[in-house]
Formats: C-alpha cells, structure tokens, sequence
C-alpha cells in the first residue's frame, strides 16, 4: 500500500467579503475596440471612406510593395534567407483546380473587398496598418488594374469596390454559401 499526502490550497475565512475583482488592466472602452473592428465583408460592409486610383498606387507600390512581390506584383525569384519568395499578384497564367502555385488576386479571390481588408490589415508585412486608407484603396485599384480586372482610370472606393467582379469569381463552392453576398 503507498502512502498518500492530500496537499490543498489555504482557505481563508474571514468576516469581510473577498472583492471578485481582478484588478488587471483596465476596462476595455469602445474607442478601443473600434481600433480593430475593421473586419471587411465580402459584399463590401465595413469599407471606409477614401478612394485611391491604380495611378495614385504605383508609387506607393514601388515604395512599400515591390521588394517582396516584384515589379508590377509579377513575383520575384529572389528572396532572403531561402524562405519561400511571397506570392506574385498578378500573372496571366489561368487557374485549373486548387494549384496555388498560379493563384493570383484576379483568378484565385472571389470577390474584391476581402483584398482591401488584407492589405489594410497586413500589408506591408514589416509595418501591418502602417497606410491610410487612402492608399490601401489606391494600392487595391493597381493591383486590380494589373490584373487586368478594372480599367486603370476607375476610381475605386466603397461604392466601386463591392461592384467589382473577379474573373474567377464563380470558380468556388464554398462552404457555407448561405453566407455570400448575392
């Protein structure tokens, strides 16, 4: 037969209430909150104000963008360290299947807004939500207009955004399609 020790926490009682407070940190106001409530839907609800022209993103995509995703968002062969060099933006290549090798913004992203969301949350990687929403609504109309899925004079912004139709746009199941935008 072992021998068993019961080891148990202290138990204080005492005739004053114990307060259910934590006392860590502070309140969380709804100022805060509205910082990172910026979750952008597919049918484009929760897009900004602004507005940005493939024009008005090219430098701001030579400046912050070109490093990592190359000339015109065409890839870079090149990369640091031996990691995997970040995916190119646009190519001509078609998608067939689920071959993520050729993906792109215009043939592997059903709808447009979801990118503004990613590069206004993301991009560029070593400064996540370092641009405005100006630029973010400028770097997504160039790199459509790369893509060849808008004409590069359009202006893109809240009402322009959501009107856009990805080339492969009906190529998807999804999984829950109750939640699309029709």
């Amino acid at each position: 037969m072992g021998l068993y020790v019961a080891v148990g926490m202290p138990v204080c009682v005492c005739g004053r209430r114990q307060s259910r407070k934590s006392h860590l940190g502070v309140p969380v106001r709804p100022a805060d909150v509205a910082r990172w409530d910026i979750e952008i839907l597919a049918d484009g609800t929760g897009l900004p104000p602004g507005e940005g022209t493939a024009a008005q993103g090219a430098p701001i995509y030579a400046a912050k963008c070109s490093v990592c995703h190359g000339d015109n968002g065409r890839g870079t062969a090149i990369w640091r360290s031996g990691a995997p060099a970040p995916p190119a933006l646009v190519t001509d290549q078609k998608l067939k299947g689920m071959d993520a090798s050729r993906a792109s913004i215009a043939n592997y992203w059903p709808y447009a807004p979801p990118l503004f969301d990613y590069i206004r949350r993301a991009m560029p990687w070593t400064e996540p939500r370092s641009l405005t929403d100006h630029e973010v609504y400028a770097l997504t109309a160039y790199i459509l207009a790369e893509g060849k899925v808008i004409d590069g004079g359009q202006v893109i912004n809240a009402h322009t955004l959501p009107k856009v139709v990805m080339p492969n746009r009906d190529g998807f199941l999804p999984r829950f399609p109750e939640l699309m935008p029709r």
